[in-house]
């Protein structure tokens, strides 16, 4: 297993950034396919992007497309989620996770290698 944690989170007014990090150790990370989720109040954990072991593939739900990019840096083992455009919405904890296996997982049930998350409060 992948240990990961997640950073980067805070409050933002509307309309702001953010860039949330995920930092991987105990693995060779690079193997890993990774994906972020978040859980907004009250609500199930939903699927946002994804991205291959290499970074050539990447997926993003559309409730964010547009506004969130996922990238990662194999060298620093490090994923990153950059958000501009931020809603109330938005508002949730943030989850990174990592799959083994190169592919395009959209459920939380494909992956086994959570982080902590990291709180993300977008004010109106």
């Amino acid at each position: 297993q992948v240990r990961l944690v997640e950073s980067g989170g805070g409050l933002v007014q509307a309309g702001g950034s953010l860039r949330l990090s995920c930092a991987a150790s105990g693995r060779t990370f690079s193997f890993y396919s990774v994906g972020w989720f978040r859980q907004p109040p009250g609500k199930e954990r939903e699927f946002i992007a994804t991205i291959n072991y290499n970074g050539q593939n990447t997926y993003h739900a559309d409730s964010v497309k547009g506004r969130f990019t996922i990238s990662r840096d194999n060298v620093k083992d490090m994923v990153y989620l950059q958000m501009n455009s931020l809603k109330p919405e938005d508002t949730a904890v943030y989850f990174c996770a990592a799959n083994p296996v190169d592919d395009t997982w959209l459920r939380p049930g494909a992956y086994g290698s959570w982080g902590q998350g990291t709180q993300v409060t977008v004010s109106s």
